[in-house]
Order: C-alpha cells, then structure tokens, then sequence
C-alpha cells in the first residue's frame, strides 16, 4: 500500500517498466514479478513486468536502474530505452488490474511507461551469486503466454528490438567467454534469435567478419574433435564495421 510520504514523492503519470533478458546455453529467459492480490475473494496470481512510477527528483535512466538494483541487487545493468507507452485505457483493461491497483492504493490516473530492455548472461559468476527478491523469477522466453495490463504488448515489442539490436550491433559477443568456439557463437545467435541457423552459411559469414579473430589455441579435455577458439575485437569492429550482423541474410 502506498502511504501518504510515498505519494508526495512519486509522479503518478510516468512510469519505466524493464524487460531483463537473461541468456543462458539453450535457453532465454525473462525475469518477472510474480503478483499477488485477492480478486472477488479468492487468491489470485498472475505475471508482470518489474517496473515502478518515477520518483520526482529522479529521470528515467536513474529510474529503470533503481528499479533492478531493487530487485536484483546488480549494479550497471545495460538498459536500452525502446518505447514509450501512453494509451489511456492500458492500465485498466481488465477488471483484476483495477482492484489490484485499488488495492496498493493507486490513483485512477493515465501513466505513461517509458519501456526498457537488457540482456546479461545469468551463466557467469556474478549473475549466479546474486539474490532475487521472493517474488522475482526468471522464466523461458518461450513459456511467456500472458501477462498483466499490456505488458504482454511491451515483452513481445521488447524481444523484437532485441533480436533487431542483436543484428546490428554486436552485443551478442559480450555473452561469450573472452575465448569461444564458432558453435558457441552460433548457439548463442540462435537462443536469442529464436530460429535454426545453418552450420554452413553461419561459418562462411564469421569468415568474411574480421573482427571475429581466430587464436592459436584450441578446446581441451574434450570427446570430439577440439575446436577452434576465437576473440572478439571492438577496436577491429569499429574500424570494419558493415550495417549488419544479420547471419540469415
């Protein structure tokens, strides 16, 4: 419930929701807030995005940032601002969001949600220490049917920016090792991607990107035949860099 120090500080009519986006080997995920409420006298639960109204003396990045450091407990999390949603019905299209707003005593006002996404790989040391509040989850990207108000409209706008992003900036790389294979590469575009890349066409495209760097050094205490490791190079990136990383194209 929102108390009377708590409404003085907040502006009611702009909000930041988040989309976090957490890459693992074989999977993506999106972290969400599980809520509670009674609806017509019985427990209700359903899935929301993690989000909150901006404070007054705060902006959005500061706002977004706060929101997940909130949550998460992390510092410095990438976030890309890709929307803003201001319709004035989307906070009350369904009856069980209204009595959930009621009840955390939020006013009956238009908000405007300015949308934000990020990706980071819950794979690596620091993102397995840290500790999620009670109610946050991550769950598969491809399990995500429904969610409350519209952030089903502001998830799925969210992994299509991704994915758009994914092609033509090379955000992708910082997921990896700082050494990886060419099929840890592509695993990693097809997670995210959502599709099936050809193994073929997939390696003669790295080939013509000469950013992508192959080093004198190959995989160890494996079955099969030890594979080739390669670097990343943003100095070489940005010197070379072409108007896609599209591997469908």
């Amino acid at each position: 419930m929102l108390d009377e120090k708590q409404n003085s500080g907040l502006n009611f009519h702009v909000s930041v929701d988040c989309v976090v986006f957490g890459f693992e080997f074989g999977k993506l995920n999106v972290l969400l807030l599980e809520r509670k409420m009674l609806f017509k006298g019985v427990e209700f639960k359903d899935l929301k995005l993690p989000g909150d109204l901006v404070r007054k003396d705060e902006d959005l990045d500061t706002a977004a940032a706060r929101v997940l450091k909130e949550l998460t407990g992390l510092d410095n999390i990438y976030l890309r601002q890709f929307a803003a949603i201001g319709t004035p019905d989307r906070l009350y299209r369904m009856e069980r969001d209204m009595e959930w707003l009621r009840q955390i005593g939020h006013p009956e006002e238009v908000v405007v949600t300015v949308a934000y996404y990020s990706l980071i790989n819950i794979d690596q040391d620091k993102i397995n220490r840290f500790e999620l509040q009670e109610d946050v989850k991550w769950h598969p990207v491809s399990q995500i049917k429904e969610l409350a108000f519209d952030h089903m409209e502001i998830f799925n706008d969210a992994l299509k920016a991704l994915r758009d992003e994914l092609r033509f900036n090379p955000i992708g790389f910082e997921l990896l090792p700082s050494k990886f294979t060419l099929s840890q590469l592509q695993k990693l575009y097809e997670v995210i991607l959502g599709s099936t890349l050809d193994k073929r066409n997939f390696r003669k495209k790295v080939s013509n990107m000469p950013y992508v760097i192959p080093i004198n050094e190959k995989e160890k205490g494996v079955s099969h035949k030890p594979a080739q490791y390669y670097i990343f190079s943003k100095k070489v990136y940005e010197k070379t860099r072409k108007s896609s990383l599209d591997f469908f194209v």
